[in-house]
């Protein structure tokens, strides 16, 4: 299904590792207006207020003035996050494949304005269509005097390298994508410092998510302006929202930002499967919470969703219909995420690893209300007890179902 609003997804940019037609398409403008003023990228990206889409929201020119106000150490890098492991998540595998030179414009773009000269394109290796596409692309931009001209204007030569990440999970924490590419194992790193100050190497490094990154060459040749008015306040531009679970027509909607849950549900993705009523929706992917039909015209985008106890995350929803049972669902994302940690932290290891044999307890039929009381007093301990967030999510993710759901718990205990 179109989408209703398409910037990322437009047909005439979906041109796989074509230059040729990506640059008759537009591409390119941007870049050469970044070599011109990267200062003023960094302006226009504040002023359209992009936040983070890999699952934080955090706000983009923040990271970007911090890691433009270091010195190279020797080197400044740039990460383009390209895991997209998330359960439900399907966003970035699609812009890698079907628009890769506008992701690697948005970076180069990012690049110049924060004075990186080593940009890391760094994608799950089990996203085997993503990585051809990336580096058939990346020949490319090897080949043409755009790069050339790129490194000119930064007054060092940019470096562009396709670096596989782990595999693992946890591998998509920014902390752990800098082990990896220093080439260690994806244990994720305590904060401080931060990577604006000692990432890869000790050298200063920016980590964006794909589709953060691949908004950045319209936001510089449209303007901040614009951007914002895309989408519906208090959210700003488009959004990459992947549909799945128990709806007709599943898959990428480009949309504005702040589009209800109802809007998407059932106009875009066409209702739920044999008409049933809607059950739950898991936001952001499983490690962040549910929505309930009450839920339904929120808007989706970071602020809304908080100030209703939700997370947009990275936009996955997967819905859920009456009939299927919540603990069930719960306990295999918890089984999911217990094989995911990387069992740096106990809290996380064994916290992880207790939730999900409790969980599998109670959802076959095993269960106490002892190992009920269990999981709620480890939703109350663990949150924050780890390097990363998995741990927080995994607790979010069980406290959001039993805030919505305490019932079927209590129905499931022997």
């Amino acid at each position: 299904m179109e989408p209703l609003t398409s910037i990322l997804l437009h047909p005439e940019r979906r041109v796989g590792a074509d230059m040729a037609r990506w640059a008759a398409a537009g591409g390119g403008q941007a870049l050469a207006r970044a070599a011109q003023d990267p200062a003023g990228v960094r302006v226009a990206i504040r002023e359209a207020d992009l936040r983070g889409m890999g699952g934080s929201g955090f706000t983009v020119w923040r990271k970007w003035e911090a890691v433009a106000a270091e010195l190279p150490k020797p080197d400044k890098y740039l990460i383009v996050n390209g895991n997209e492991d998330e359960p439900g998540t399907f966003k970035d595998r699609m812009l890698l494949e079907e628009t890769p030179h506008q992701v690697i414009e948005g970076a180069l773009v990012a690049a110049l304005a924060v004075g990186a000269n080593r940009v890391v394109f760094y994608v799950n290796p089990d996203l085997k269509q993503s990585l051809a596409a990336v580096d058939a692309a990346i020949a490319q931009w090897h080949a043409s005097e755009r790069l050339a001209q790129a490194s000119k204007a930064l007054g060092r030569t940019l470096e562009l390298s396709l670096r596989p990440a782990s595999g693992h999970y946890i591998g998509g924490e920014e902390t752990a994508a800098i082990s990896w590419v220093e080439g260690g194992f994806p244990f994720p790193r305590g904060k401080p410092p931060y990577p604006a100050q000692a990432g890869v190497h000790g050298c200063p490094t920016l980590i964006n998510n794909v589709e953060t990154l691949a908004h950045v060459p319209h936001i510089v040749v449209h303007g901040a302006e614009w951007f914002r008015s895309l989408g519906k306040a208090p959210g700003t531009g488009t959004k990459l929202y992947s549909l799945s679970g128990d709806v007709l027509h599943p898959g990428v909607y480009e949309l504005p930002m702040g589009t209800t849950l109802r809007e998407l549900i059932f106009e875009h993705g066409g209702g739920l499967l044999s008409g049933k009523p809607l059950k739950a929706v898991f936001t952001g992917g499983p490690s962040c919470s549910l929505l309930t039909p009450v839920n339904l015209d929120v808007g989706l985008d970071f602020d809304s969703l908080r100030a209703c106890g939700g997370s947009l995350g990275t936009g996955a929803m997967i819905v859920v219909s009456e009939g299927t049972g919540i603990v069930k669902r719960v306990a295999e994302y918890m089984r999911f995420f217990a094989h995911s940690s990387c069992g740096q932290c106990n809290s996380c290891k064994v916290g992880t690893a207790t939730m999900s044999r409790l969980l599998d307890r109670i959802d076959t039929g095993r269960g106490t209300a002892a190992d009920l009381d269990t999981l709620e007093n480890l939703c109350a301990l663990l949150p924050g007890s780890g390097r990363c967030h998995l741990i927080s999510g995994t607790v979010q993710l069980l406290d959001s179902s039993f805030r919505h759901f305490h019932n079927e718990y209590r129905q499931a205990l022997r």
